[in-house]
Parts: C-alpha cells; structure tokens; sequence
C-alpha cells in the first residue's frame, strides 16, 4: 500500500485517551486497512514488473520446451533420477494445484534397492502417467472418455464422459488412472495441458526443488525403439504394450538386480463385489440356457413343454439380474448406455453387446411358447441364436481380462475357468429346475438327469483342479505372480478360498454323487424315484456350488497382483 494511503487511514485511529494508551482500530477501521493489503498475485505481478523476482522463477520456464511438437514427436516427462531425492514434494504440488480429493494422487514416488551387502544401491523414482504411444486406458475405455492430443500427445481424460466403470484401471499396466468415489468417475495426470499451453510449467515440474522433473519432446519412432529394448526403468511393468514416453535418464550405472521396496509384499487387491455378481450369473445364465437346449435333445420324445418354459424363464431371469447387478459397479450408472460407445476397441463394450443380445433373444425364445402355432418354426433358430450369443457375451468376458495382459489373467487360464463355471452352474441349474418341477420322474427316466449330473461333478472336478494347482507355485524360487497369488490365498485370503474349496467340493461332488447313488439303486430295485430327496440333493448342490462359484470369482480379483509402477515408501 503506498505511505500517502497509510497515513491517511493511521490519522483515522486515534493515538490513545487522556490516559496515554493507544485505543484499539475499530472494525470499520480494519476493514480499511485489509483492503489496501495486496493479494499473492498482486504482489507477484509488481513483483514481476519491478524485476525483482527471485533467480530460480524465471528457471522453469528453461523446464519446458520452447515451442510445440513437430510431426512424429510429442511431449513427455523427463525426469533424472540423479537429482530426485524423494522428497515428494512433486506429490504435494500435483495434489494442490489440481484441486485433488483427500487420498486421491496422480503422482507418486516409489522406491528401488539392489546391489550388493558390500555396494548397496537405491533410487527414488517418481511417476505419473505416462502419456504412452498407445495408451491401454484409451483403448479399453466404453466411453470413449479418452483422448490423445494429435499435436502435443498428451493422454486426457475426459470427466464428463466418464461412467466410473474403471476399466481403464485394470487395463493400465502402470496405475495412472484414479478412481474418485466422491465423484463417480476415474480422473488422472494430463501434464498440466492447460499451464503448458500458456507457457507454464506443470505442478510437478515447479514443486520439485532439485528440477529433476522437465517436460521434453520426444521423437514417437524413438520411443517404439526404447521400449522394444525395455529400455525404461527397473522394476517397472514391460514397456513394449502401450510404449511409454516418459524418460528416465541417469549418469550411475545401475545395478541389475534393482527391484521395488514393495517387491515382495503381498495384500489383497479389491473385490469388485458386482462383477463377481455379474460374471457368475451372466456365465450361469448361458451355461442354463444352453444345457437346456441340450436336455430337450436327451428327453427326445419325453420332453416336457412345461421343463423347457421354466428353464427358459429361469436362465434368463438369472442373466438380467447380472445386467442390473453389473450398473452397481458404475460409479455413475445413469449414463450406463453410452458403454456401447468402444466398441470398435473396447471388449467391455463387446461384452455388454453380447450379453444384451442374448438377454433379448433369450426373452423371444421365451415367449415363442405362448405364440400361436406358425411361431413354433421360430422357436429353433431363436434357441440357437441366443446360445450363440450368450457364448459370444461369455468369450468377451475372457478377453476383457485377457486384454489387460497381466500374466494371472491370461486368456488360456481365464477361458478355461469361465467356460467351466458355466458348464458347472448351467447343468446344475437345469437339474435343480427339472426336479422341482411336475416332471422329475420323466427327466430322470429318461438318462437326462444322469447324464446332466456326470457333466456337473467332471466340471466342478476340473474347475477345483485347476484353481488347486497354483499352489504348486509355492515352491518357486522367484517370486513369481503365481507365486504371489498362491501366497495371498493361503495367508490374507485363507477363510474364503477354504470355503470356496469346501463348498466346491460338497456342493459339485459330494451330494451329485448321492443323488447318482440313489437313482442308481431307484432303478435296480424297480421302485419309485426318491424325487423329494433328489430335489433337496440338487438345490443344496447348486446353491453351494454358486456360492463357489462367488467365492472364486472374487479371489479372481482379490488375489490378483495389481500392476503398478515401483512403490515402497510410505
């Protein structure tokens, strides 16, 4: 404020009473004095104008490039890692100048050790997105809420698009993308594109007191090179499926056997309660339709109308509760219907296609029964049509997770436990179903019932054989992923995978074969079927085998390793 100012609001306060003693501004007073008082930017732009700036502001602007990208090169963090310290200051100034939520962070400083008990080595990293060549989270997105500048190839996210599913999460081989439950949708590092257009530096860039972080252009052929080399950084996911920009430069020559601080820790990954929801009904759905069609084949001329209508109904009552149930894992479900937006690249838009597909043409198979006679003809190709379709649903089910290419979710091993679960659950459905309706007796005089349970317990057979051998990993020297998941599943997630052991093999083998024992002894004695023991036999076994079936599928996801970029300090 300048002196004339002052003084002629000093002379307002007067100087003290009689007896001496300055009297205190009144609020009139002070509010006069507080509007003269400058504010940061004030300050800073006489600052700037009197040229009395400290040396290092002027810096930052040497931390950025001069000029735009030119054809085939884009923009990317460099940073060195001789000058990062960890102080993460860089965290703090992306976590204020972005206005993120508490415990929301789109950057991060993990740690690397290695070397030797005589040379010991290691090296705080710090890291955001990537802004790759090509981007996992762009291309997985059912939205289309992502884009790659074609000038500056910085990868933003577009908020207002967003539907919360975080599919993008899972297909980010480095953890960049956050999801925000205050708002509903994923959010993530855009290199500060707004600051950079005006010539600004981004947070990070500004905050780090050493300038080991810049922003340089790079040349997109010679980023394809660098990361067909792995030439990236130690202990980070391999480079080569998305080709990561960012550069990691350092003068030391660093050890071979650098890991991450957290390299050896285990813990459990989220649950994802509604798509484990979605994944066992949508796969017990089609596995329900398609044994169906299949018992009526084995029925021939003993086929009861009423067993194919209920089995029908009940298929697919069980596939749109999956739809509903898969809404709740949105973080904003009201916009659900934009998730056919990816389809030309994302298997979760392919998935959500293929199962409404099948829910539709699984209703007007449904409602063929109740249409007069010329209907009939229809009712064969409507069957085939939505089997197809339901498979369709199911194999892109595997390829969403085959897609994100982390070694636990390999298509081979994915495809295998869906195809089962399916097979499992389908067969026992019908069984259930068939018994408990008025035609039992015809559906087990016929060999359908028996040949439906055999497929039933070599399926659940199958399935616990294939989840028991991870544990065969335990016995690795290197700690692999497997290894890791065989770790998580005995220790942190023992209670649910020992039930998911117990009631896979009660519910898929124990009481299927009881109910084969008592049809069995039945027909060699020539007496009546036991149908109300074979009723509660095949409810209780397909209730336990879906709660199997749940149990495993959330350790497909609790028990995953996540994959991220190194970690460590706390």
């Amino acid at each position: 404020m300048s002196t004339a100012i002052r003084s002629d609001l000093l002379a307002l306060v007067p100087t003290g009473s009689a007896t001496g003693t300055a009297a205190r501004p009144t609020a009139l007073e002070r509010a006069l004095l507080d509007q003269q008082t400058l504010t940061a930017v004030e300050r800073f732009s006489r600052a700037h104008d009197a040229g009395t700036l400290p040396a290092n502001a002027k810096s930052y602007r040497n931390l950025i490039p001069l000029s735009a990208p030119a054809a085939g090169q884009q923009y990317a963090f460099e940073v060195d890692l001789d000058s990062c310290t960890g102080c993460k200051a860089c965290v703090t100034g992306c976590h204020n100048l972005n206005g993120l939520d508490d415990g929301e962070i789109w950057r991060s400083v993990g740690l690397l050790h290695g070397g030797t008990a005589h040379a010991p080595a290691q090296q705080t990293v710090t890291t955001a997105c990537h802004h790759c060549l090509e981007p996992a989270c762009l291309q997985g997105c059912p939205v289309k809420a992502y884009e790659k500048d074609p000038v500056t190839g910085i990868v933003k996210h577009l908020d207002d698009q967003c539907i919360g599913c975080q599919y993008c999460v899972l297909m980010c081989p480095y953890d960049a993308p956050k999801f925000s439950k205050e708002r509903g949708i994923v959010r993530k590092c855009d290199m500060c594109s707004d600051r950079l257009a005006h010539g600004e530096a981004p947070a990070c860039v500004q905050s780090c007191p050493n300038e080991a972080i810049r922003i340089t252009v790079v040349d997109r052929a010679e980023a394809v090179q660098a990361a067909e080399a792995n030439a990236f950084l130690p202990g980070a996911p391999q480079p080569a499926d998305t080709l990561p920009t960012t550069v990691y430069k350092t003068a030391r020559a660093l050890p071979r056997n650098m890991l991450p601080a957290d390299y050896y820790s285990v813990s459990p990954e989220h649950g994802h309660p509604p798509l484990v929801v979605m994944l066992g009904l949508t796969q017990l759905s089609v596995g329900a339709f398609i044994v169906n069609l299949l018992a009526h084949v084995l029925m021939g001329g003993s086929a009861v109308r009423a067993l194919d209508i209920r089995n029908a109904v009940c298929a697919l009552a069980l596939g749109m509760i999956a739809l509903g149930a898969s809404t709740l894992h949105l973080g904003r479900p009201q916009f659900a219907f934009r998730a056919l937006l990816g389809l030309r690249t994302s298997w979760l838009s392919r998935e959500i296609l293929g199962f409404s597909l099948f829910a539709g043409l699984a209703a007007a198979f449904a409602a063929s029964f109740f249409l007069p006679a010329p209907f009939t003809r229809l009712r064969a190709p409507l069957g085939a049509a939505a089997a197809a379709a339901g498979a369709l649903g199911v194999f892109c089910s595997v390829m969403v997770y085959a897609a994100t290419k982390r070694p636990h979710w390999r298509g081979s091993i994915t495809g295998l436990k869906f195809a089962l679960t399916a097979v499992l659950l389908g067969a026992g459905t019908v069984s259930a179903v068939s018994i408990a309706s008025s035609g039992a007796a015809p559906f087990v005089a016929t060999g359908a019932y028996r040949v439906l349970t055999v497929i039933f317990m070599i399926a659940a057979g199958l399935k616990l054989a294939v989840e028991a051998s991870v544990f065969r990993h335990l016995r690795d020297s290197h700690h692999s992923v497997a290894k890791r998941l065989a770790l998580l599943m005995r220790g942190d997630l023992g209670r649910p995978t020992s039930a998911r052991f117990a009631c896979g093999i009660l519910g898929g083998l124990g009481l299927p074969g009881l109910g084969l024992a008592l049809v069995t002894v039945s027909q060699r004695a020539g007496t009546p079927y036991p149908v109300g023991a074979l009723t509660a036999i095949a409810a209780v076994a397909i209730a336990l085998s879906l709660a199997g079936e749940l149990l495993e599928r959330y350790l497909f996801f609790a028990a995953a390793p996540a994959s991220r970029m190194p970690g460590g300090i706390g």
